[in-house]
């Protein structure tokens, strides 16, 4: 049975846990893409991204933001503060995969991540993997995309994959269970870039004004359950990315970045 746990004993947690980590986390930066392979899928959660081709016309970078650490450390997170059975290879490291929406390993990940959705774009083929995939019960993570264009632009890339007509698209309320899966989780913490952190003084809004809010958006199925999730105007995957990297951006953001990230996959694996 799962116990509500409050951000703030969070916080107490993941410092006592640091240690362990530290000895047990890689360098930073880029290291390599790791594909799936044989022995990829042992039935515990894998972290799986999405490659997707960038959109001619998007709005922002490629589909490796805040690759790898952040698909690193947020299963070794969830393997430290929960019960969840987390996939580690034989060199103690989670499995974190990227992989393609047309291939069949796709229908082996539990959640999967498109992150820096403002210039996703998916083709003929890819819509119709994503919405089987969906149909049958997956669960997409959209991440780290800045104001109205990049939302705009995401809306009509994920609406040829889940029609207006059949699946509608809601503003979360923090009642929602997905925000106390585990932790209870009071607000959507608006997460900037460190980099735009450090250089801006503070700020948070990337955009200025056209990125004030952050918002948490789903697609939902007949039955209400969350299908897809979008973080926009939010950079979740910088607060796991760079957690070891400056201690005041760890308290500001990691603290509840990892308390939203941790509810979201449990709520993934268990609907």
């Amino acid at each position: 049975m799962l116990f509500k746990k409050s951000v703030a004993l969070l916080a107490f947690v993941l410092l006592i846990a640091a240690g362990s980590y530290a000895q047990r986390r890689g360098g930073g930066g880029y290291s390599g893409i790791r594909r799936p392979e044989p022995n990829s899928f042992t039935g515990s959660f894998t972290f799986c991204r999405i490659a997707f081709r960038t959109a001619y016309g998007g709005y922002g970078g490629g589909w490796g933001v805040d690759y790898p650490r952040a698909d690193q450390n947020l299963p070794i997170r969830l393997s430290e503060l929960t019960k969840a059975a987390v996939n580690f290879d034989e060199s103690g490291t989670p499995q974190y995969l990227v992989i393609q929406a047309t291939e069949p390993e796709l229908f082996k990940c539990p959640f999967v991540a498109v992150t820096n959705h403002g210039r996703a774009y998916f083709g003929p083929e890819e819509v119709a993997a994503l919405r089987a995939y969906l149909q049958k019960g997956g669960f997409l993570w959209a991440d780290d995309a800045w104001g109205t264009a990049a939302w705009d632009h995401w809306e009509a890339e994920i609406r040829k994959v889940l029609p207006a007509a059949d699946y509608p698209l809601v503003d979360l309320p923090l009642n929602h269970s997905i925000f106390h899966t585990l932790f209870d989780v009071k607000r959507i913490p608006q997460i900037p870039n460190i980099g735009f952190y450090q250089g801006s003084g503070g700020q948070t809004s990337e955009r200025g004004y056209d990125s004030e809010h952050a918002r948490a958006v789903a697609i939902l199925d007949s039955q209400g359950r969350v299908l897809v999730l979008t973080t926009h105007n939010t950079d979740f995957g910088d607060a796991y990315e760079r957690e070891s990297d400056d201690p005041s951006y760890f308290y500001k953001f990691s603290v509840e970045g990892y308390a939203v990230g941790i509810n979201v996959l449990l709520y993934a694996m268990t609907h």
